[in-house]
């Protein structure tokens, strides 16, 4: 797999990753509950697939022979945009109305 191959998978990851909380019913897309989640399950699901996706990344990065030092701004930024991408699930989850 090229670099540029597997960077776009991690980002088309990082785009469906980010929504499948809001998406989903279920816990981690595949556990299913007995209530809905709320706002707050949902949030905590983002994190950890925000570290799923990340540690994805990282192994593509160490595949690669180039695994760089990162410091706190490297993970703000990325949690930032991570945020960014779960707008769309969040957006249709939270504020659409949904006809009963």
């Amino acid at each position: 797999m090229t670099q540029t191959t597997s960077i776009w998978l991690l980002v088309l990851l990082a785009l469906l990753a980010a929504n499948l909380p809001f998406i989903s019913n279920r816990l981690f897309a595949v556990l299913a509950l007995k209530t809905p989640k709320n706002l707050a399950v949902r949030l905590m699901e983002l994190v950890v697939w925000y570290f799923l996706v990340g540690g994805l990344g990282l192994y593509l990065e160490q595949r690669a022979g180039q695994n760089a030092p990162q410091g706190w701004e490297f993970y703000a930024i990325t949690g930032t945009l991570f945020l960014t991408f779960s707008f769309p699930g969040f957006t249709y989850r939270y504020l659409f109305k949904h006809r009963a």
